[in-house]
């Protein structure tokens, strides 16, 4: 006979809400989830619906803490290796991520220990595939929290970042500066302007309450809305990283000179052009992209030619005086404002792209009137994308020769290497791009 159940009349208890800041955590682990699946740092906070849902300083935790996972993803794991008798199995992806936002709110962002253990736990058993790690998790949690944040600090630098990447930077820059990249790699980068005028800068910078840097970028010093910053509206600057700013530059007087800008977006270099003289002629193969070199044109009130099409199909109807490759790269010198290229890039990639890379020099020479300039650029650290890529070209072709760079053209910046190209490192003037360029001349 079945027992029938007495009603009480009573309903069950609802569960308790999460803990405070549990959103913003839960958003945290959503965009490192989207990272983990190819997306960017940037494109998974634009895709994320969690993350576009918090609003205020919700939104600026769950940026900070998934951009710091990145940054320190090599030493957060080294110590959550510690704590565990064997690694999580794939299945479990998420409960590593959930310690990984543990760790590094303990160890980096000294956020209260209970508040990193009762969300890390409230998160775990959201997830019906990891609930039963949540005993684990607030174990873990609490021993590293407990550790503090010296445990992280007496780490090596090099265990933040993979290892066909540091063999490269410290075999091209030596020990000592290849721990000082690393060390400069864990900073957010700072915001740089580049003024439409570069005679009004120093104006630009009182307005802003920013200073101009030893190469003649208006540094910000602290995050700000962009939009809302005076000169916005009216065009007379855009944002650009110091380093990135100065391969155009390298070109010398544009005025009445025809410019070919490859792979032009999001538009630096081509409004750089523009605004000293120049016809530009501004090509990249992403039509959003373009679509925002055109915007950024429109906001400038400066003029150039914008194509869409691969650099390497692609051909001006007549030569030109001068081109500007910004080369499709791993990006290794940007690792400060986008962290995910730790994680994402690979040495494989790396070799596709140096060879690329060689196709689109010769293509882009090709552009050239006798005795035009083209300027190749790329912001990585590695040397086979940079250095070698160039002794490569030079080795291979007669009709190509190198225009050292002098410390006049690029404000008496200290980089400048043996072969006189441009090389900057993240470490350089309170932090910049590493920015590889050269300039060659067409016989």
């Amino acid at each position: 006979m079945t027992e029938l159940r007495k009603n009480t009349g009573k309903k069950d208890a609802p569960p308790p809400p999460p803990p405070p800041g549990t959103a913003a955590r839960r958003s945290a682990l959503d965009i490192l989830t989207l990272v983990s699946k190819g997306l960017t740092l940037d494109d998974a906070l634009d895709e994320c619906r969690s993350f576009a849902a918090l609003e205020g300083p919700d939104r600026g935790l769950a940026r900070a803490i998934a951009s710091t996972v990145l940054r320190y993803r090599g030493g957060l794991d080294h110590i959550i290796g510690e704590y565990i008798d064997k690694p999580l199995p794939k299945r479990a992806a998420r409960a590593q991520d959930i310690l990984r936002i543990a760790a590094a709110q303990s160890l980096v962002l000294k956020s209260p220990d209970h508040a990193v253990v009762s969300t890390a736990v409230a998160i775990t058993q959201d997830f019906r595939e990891i609930s039963g790690y949540a005993g684990l998790i607030n174990a873990i949690a609490r021993k590293i929290a407990k550790a503090g944040p010296e445990r992280l600090e007496k780490l090596p630098e090099r265990v933040n970042t993979p290892g066909w990447m540091w063999r490269g930077w410290e075999r091209a820059y030596g020990p000592a500066q290849a721990r000082a990249i690393a060390r400069a790699n864990t900073v957010e980068a700072a915001l740089d302007l580049t003024a439409k005028d570069p005679a009004e800068a120093a104006e630009i910078a009182s307005q802003t309450s920013a200073v101009v840097v030893q190469t003649g970028s208006v540094r910000l010093s602290d995050g700000a809305d962009v939009t809302a910053l005076a000169g916005f509206d009216a065009g007379r600057w855009w944002v650009q990283d110091a380093a990135a700013a100065l391969p155009a530059r390298l070109l010398g007087d544009v005025a009445g000179k025809t410019v070919v800008d490859l792979c032009a977006a999001p538009g630096g270099k081509t409004m750089q052009l523009a605004a000293a003289g120049a016809e530009v002629i501004a090509v990249d193969l992403s039509g959003p992209r373009l679509k925002r070199v055109s915007e950024n044109l429109h906001r400038t009130r400066l003029a150039a030619q914008t194509i869409k099409a691969d650099a390497l199909d692609w051909a001006p109807p007549e030569t030109v005086d001068a081109v500007l490759l910004d080369a499709p790269c791993t990006a290794t010198g940007t690792i400060r404002r986008h962290p995910d290229i730790l994680w994402s890039k690979t040495e494989d990639d790396l070799k596709a792209l140096v060879a690329m890379q060689a196709k689109m020099i010769d293509h882009a020479l090709g552009y050239l009137k006798p005795g035009g300039v083209l300027i190749y650029c790329t912001c990585s650290l590695q040397p086979e994308e940079g250095e070698r890529q160039i002794a490569a070209l030079l080795a291979r072709r007669a009709d190509v020769s190198r225009k050292p760079v002098s410390p006049q053209e690029i404000g008496g910046l200290s980089a400048i290497s043996r072969d006189g190209d441009l090389r900057t490192l993240p470490f350089m003037m309170g932090g910049m791009d590493g920015f590889f360029a050269a300039r060659l001349v067409k016989a």
